[in-house]
């Protein structure tokens, strides 16, 4: 019961401020699944990237109110979808230590540049 209330919690946080701020995949849901349910950073970006896959219902929000621009949406997607095939191939070879320190590095200068430039 324990671990049901975390994960739905986990989920609630993450979905909050994916629907608030557009985060919560790698923001929200990696380090949580990491430091409450014990998972390795690659089994929280295999999970973090499948619940990802569940947020239709934010993206019928968005388009309902205008906020979806289709033609840019599909070709990034395009590039996700290929990118994202790319770099999960890459990053199940890297050793869970390397991989936790890139990642913490790219939220690293994520949120710098985020915060200190226009």
């Amino acid at each position: 019961m324990t671990t049901f209330l975390i994960c739905i919690g986990i989920g609630l946080l993450a979905g909050v401020l994916s629907g608030i701020a557009g985060i919560g995949g790698g923001v929200i849901l990696i380090p949580l699944l990491i430091y409450f349910m014990g998972m390795t950073q690659h089994q929280a970006q295999g999970a973090s990237l499948a619940v990802i896959m569940t947020g239709v219902l934010s993206l019928y929000v968005y388009h309902k109110s205008g906020h979806i621009n289709i033609p840019v949406v599909l070709m990034v997607a395009v590039g996700f979808v290929a990118g994202g095939f790319l770099g999960s191939t890459f990053a199940v070879n890297l050793p869970a230590g390397v991989l936790k320190k890139v990642f913490g590095a790219v939220l690293l200068v994520v949120s710098l540049k985020m915060l200190f430039y226009k």
